[in-house]
């Protein structure tokens, strides 16, 4: 499924990409959401029988990719971004991966940064198992939008994308916490996709609501694993400390200990009411905490912690670089 906006300065790249997979029992359900530019003069340049092409007035990528998974005849939805590169073997692994493990909504893959053009040598790698992915998803979002491949009949059943503006972006990181909260999800650890970094994407966008929202949505999973309002202090305070933001009103009585025993609670609530072994959390709880740690203390510095030990790191790699040229 690849939803187009005005995308057309890679999107050849990006169709041909899935054209050629190994797998090759699909269909390629490209959607133009209202581009302005050349993107469907680039999907009508191509005669194969494996594409459904379909074109409408712009509402939006949320309703889009809902679009798409109504059109979509088979059962195994993969999602593709129209600046992104899939792999040969991409389809090939995943659909094998759920084929035989039924039991699961979704299966995403590792990624290789690309910037616009350039090859780096940076990738997005997130934990694997399903305990590790469903115990960081309470705070972050672990896996690559672009490299999923998604059970329809789950999607359907927990009525797909939201298109709640006060909900989104991040739509995919929203779709994920209503998933891992009643089916196991998977991450391969094989890099099948090409992220490309843009200058306009949302995520790096200054003036978009998406910090608010991860914050709202991890806030939300916090409060679900330890059955209270999302509307405590406590709960907020929390959500708010892992992604690096203090408002005073909240941090006042927010001491370590009150922070280490919620955190603490909140991967116990979400160990019995998913049914995991908390045991298998354990390496994923351990990074978490962590970084929580780490957080916390910056709240005491008032964030300029953070901004020494990135700027020493960034110093340092500038040195090496130096010394190796």
């Amino acid at each position: 499924m690849l939803p187009v906006y005005n995308g057309s300065q890679y999107l050849r790249q990006s169709i041909e990409s899935i054209l050629q997979q190994s797998y090759r029992n699909f269909e390629l359900i490209i959607i133009n959401d209202g581009s302005q530019d050349d993107s469907q003069k680039i999907i009508d340049s191509y005669n194969d029988s494996r594409i459904r092409a379909f074109e409408q007035a712009n509402i939006g990528l949320a309703a889009t990719l809902n679009k798409g998974i109504s059109l979509a005849k088979g059962r195994w939805i993969a999602r593709q971004d129209q600046d992104d590169v899939s792999f040969p073997e991409r389809l090939t692994k995943q659909v094998h991966f759920m084929n035989t493990h039924p039991a699961y909504a979704i299966v995403g893959t590792a990624a290789q940064i690309w910037v616009n053009e350039t090859k780096t040598d940076r990738f997005h790698r997130h934990p694997c198992s399903d305990p590790e992915l469903r115990a960081g998803l309470v705070f972050y979002n672990y896996f690559v939008h672009s490299s999923v491949l998604l059970d329809k009949l789950i999607l359907e059943s927990i009525g797909g994308y939201t298109t709640d503006p006060e909900r989104q972006p991040p739509e995919d990181y929203e779709l994920w916490c209503r998933i891992a909260r009643k089916h196991p999800v998977r991450n391969l650890p094989d890099v099948l996709l090409a992220y490309r970094e843009v200058s306009s994407s949302m995520s790096r966008d200054e003036k978009n609501p998406f910090p608010e929202k991860l914050i709202l949505l991890s806030a939300e999973n916090i409060a679900w694993a330890l059955g209270v309002s999302v509307e405590l202090n406590e709960v907020q305070a929390l959500a708010n400390v892992m992604h690096r933001v203090y408002p005073p009103k909240l941090m006042r009585g927010f001491g370590w200990s009150k922070a280490r025993n919620l955190f603490d609670q909140v991967i116990f609530g979400l160990a019995l009411k998913t049914g995991l072994d908390q045991g298998q959390m354990q390496s994923q709880q351990a990074q978490l905490l962590k970084l929580l740690r780490l957080n916390y203390l910056d709240s005491l510095t008032g964030g300029r912690l953070n901004q020494m030990l990135f700027g020493k790191l960034r110093t340092r790699l500038k040195q090496f670089l130096k010394v190796i040229s």
